[in-house]
């Protein structure tokens, strides 16, 4: 029995990873952590889990997490998780960060874009955690930095075209995320008035996930790769769309290319290639750890499209998240997420 910790536990993806663990029969809930809530327990925090999670939450305490954690999940502001790495490691406990501070081979990238500064980063050795990529490093990982949720539907959707080396190194990406990707806490922007019946783009050409997206599709494409990425947000709870532009090096038919996808993600059991004139929908993968990718090519342009779509709080963060911890600790890895996406 794996005996789990989660550390920011009453945000959206400490919630879905409670929801999550709470069906995993490998997987024992030990330990809760929240700055706001301490005292209570998480199913009067949110009667959703009302008879699944009875454990109170309490304030951090690394001590007592070393004591009854066999694997921790951080959910917490960038620089918390860096700064309890070491110990963690040390005394034996895995760790599985949702934030962006094991994402990055280079700390200047990560401070660059983050604006954390940290003593240790060097001192601990992390891997990426996208398991249909890095599957092998995963397995004897201490620490894995779970990728963001925009970067998990573009490389899913990038890699076998940038692998196959049918495209030119020059790629647009247009995201379109749902507004629980902005977080638990209340801001204006996210408030039902104003988000609404609208999209609007965000961060454009400056968000945080560019640096993280440039530096996995690089090592796919073994050189240095660059991305146009503009995300929007749009008035759903759940669910990414990204729809990828790249211009084809060669003349190829649609045919090549589906039977290349189909190739690359054929024992992949959360990765769905859709059939050709099939494109995909956020319902489709809703509350799921799935990602379904349809394919076209515009023959004016010889540019091939390429749509992917994932749950951003699932396969875009705590799906995937509990898809490392099976991996790590030699469990099957759809254990506890083999959910039936919700429709309608």
């Amino acid at each position: 029995m794996v005996r789990v910790g989660i550390l920011g536990a009453t945000g959206y993806t400490g919630v879905e990873l409670i929801r999550i663990l709470s069906n995993h029969e490998d997987v024992q809930i030990k330990y809760l952590s929240s700055q706001n809530f301490n005292g209570k327990k998480i199913e009067d925090v949110y009667h959703s889990l009302k008879g699944f999670c009875k454990v109170e939450l309490q304030e951090l305490n690394i001590d007592d997490i070393v004591e009854s954690c066999d694997v921790v999940f951080t959910a917490l502001p960038s620089g918390y998780a860096m700064n309890m790495a070491e110990k963690l490691c040390k005394s034996g406990v895995k760790l599985i960060d949702l934030g962006a501070d094991f994402r990055f081979d280079d700390f200047k990238t990560y401070k660059e874009w983050y604006g954390v500064s940290s003593d240790v980063y060097g001192s601990v050795s992390r891997v990426y955690g996208l398991p249909e990529i890095h599957r092998d490093v995963i397995k004897n990982a201490m620490i894995v930095g779970n990728p963001g949720c925009y970067p998990t539907s573009a490389i899913l959707g990038l890699a076998p075209a940038l692998k196959s080396g049918i495209i030119e190194n020059h790629i647009i990406i247009d995201s379109k995320s749902g507004v629980s990707g902005a977080g638990h806490s209340p801001k204006q922007g996210n408030m039902y008035a104003e988000c609404n019946e609208s999209i609007k783009p965000y961060n454009v050409a400056k968000h945080r996930h560019i640096p993280e997206i440039e530096q996995e599709l690089s090592k796919l494409n073994h050189e240095d790769t660059k991305v146009v990425f503009t995300p929007h947000l749009t008035p759903m709870t759940r669910g990414i769309l990204s729809t990828m532009y790249c211009r084809l090096k060669k003349d190829i038919s649609i045919e090549s290319i589906h039977e290349i996808y189909s190739e690359f993600y054929k024992d992949e059991y959360f990765v769905k290639i859709l059939d050709i004139g099939e494109y995909p929908s956020t319902k489709s993968v809703y509350g799921s750890n799935f990602c379904h990718i349809g394919l076209e090519i515009d023959r004016h342009s010889n540019t091939l499209i390429i749509m992917s779509v994932i749950d951003n709080l699932v396969k875009g963060a705590s799906g995937q998240a509990v898809q490392n911890m099976n991996i790590m600790f030699g469990i099957n890895e759809a254990k506890g997420l083999k959910m039936v996406p919700v429709f309608p």
